[in-house]
């Protein structure tokens, strides 16, 4: 079978167009999260980071992680970790430490500034999830057959990344 055929049998069958629906929406969802962040930190006063600095201290939390092991456990998807961990750093928002066993590896957590901001994101994505309750934007069942969509979306990338077919 040819690509062709099979990109025609894709578009035929009415997969293709929901698909490429679905990857539009995925990608405009991440970029208006960003853009709540940012209305949220102008509502409250916060400039000198950015909505991804935000998120990438929410999703660390209390944990203690190095740059590898944000990007593998899906905390953070970029090639600017670094950039950001540093910048971080220098504005007090992470305390960072060279690994005893592995000198090349730099191990980061919160601090308390940190720790503040995690809180406030937190604070803003309860509200979010208590808004759609309230106004009948998604019920829980809905969430849930939802997020497990996207979990099998992410694992059939994954292993096409792979090359598992």
């Amino acid at each position: 079978m040819s690509i062709h055929t099979s990109v025609e049998q894709g578009r035929n069958s009415g997969i293709l167009d929901g698909y490429l629906e679905a990857l539009a929406l995925v990608e405009r969802l991440h970029r208006l999260l960003l853009d709540v962040i940012k209305d949220e930190f102008e509502r409250v006063g916060i400039i000198e980071i950015n909505a991804v600095q935000a998120l990438l201290l929410f999703n660390i939390g209390d944990n203690e992680v190095t740059a590898g092991e944000l990007k593998t456990r899906g905390y953070y998807q970029g090639s600017n970790v670094s950039y950001n961990l540093k910048k971080l750093v220098e504005m007090g928002y992470m305390h960072h430490q060279r690994c005893e066993i592995d000198r090349r590896s730099v191990r980061v957590r919160l601090t308390a500034r940190g720790r503040e901001i995690r809180d406030l994101i937190s604070a803003l994505f309860a509200r979010h999830a208590d808004g759609l309750i309230e106004k009948q934007v998604i019920d829980h069942g809905t969430l849930s057959e939802m997020s497990a969509t996207l979990r099998r979306m992410e694992r059939y990338w994954t292993d096409q990344i792979r090359y598992i077919y």
